[in-house]
């Protein structure tokens, strides 16, 4: 799995960290082969909410939120990429937390990369495969 290959304007979005949720999993990422009926879907079961979609190279993002502390996208499957999801943990700072992750036997999958003022993510293949998502300042 893969996070989205273009992202929003990063000069024009933001986010601003929330202190006391590290080590919660706050946003996950959903790949799906038609995102607009998955967001359909998750509105009618689950009442998550939706904000107006953000353009990407490739389609929308549809951010969503299913609490005050959570909640993630909804994007289209890259190029061989297998409809998924992908959770990322809330962290104080991405850059330490790959470096920690990779110290302890993870293996990178993609470096702490800012995608907007205040976000800067990371992706790791942990022990055992599981792939896992950093998010933080």
């Amino acid at each position: 799995m893969t996070a989205p290959a273009d992202r929003p304007d990063s000069s024009t979005t933001s986010h601003t960290p929330t202190p006391g949720l590290y080590g919660w999993i706050t946003h996950t990422d959903l790949a799906s082969r038609d995102p607009g009926a998955t967001k359909e879907w998750a509105a009618q079961v689950f009442g998550w909410k939706f904000m107006p979609p953000m353009p990407m190279g490739d389609g929308e993002y549809h951010l969503f939120a299913y609490a005050e502390q959570g909640g993630g996208g909804i994007r289209a499957t890259g190029p061989a990429e297998d409809p998924g999801a992908l959770p990322y943990v809330h962290v104080a700072d991405a850059h330490d937390a790959f470096a920690k992750a990779v110290e302890a036997g993870a293996e990178p999958v993609q470096p702490p990369e800012r995608i907007m003022q205040g976000v800067t993510i990371a992706i790791v293949r942990a022990p055992g495969g599981v792939t896992i998502g950093i998010a933080g300042p």
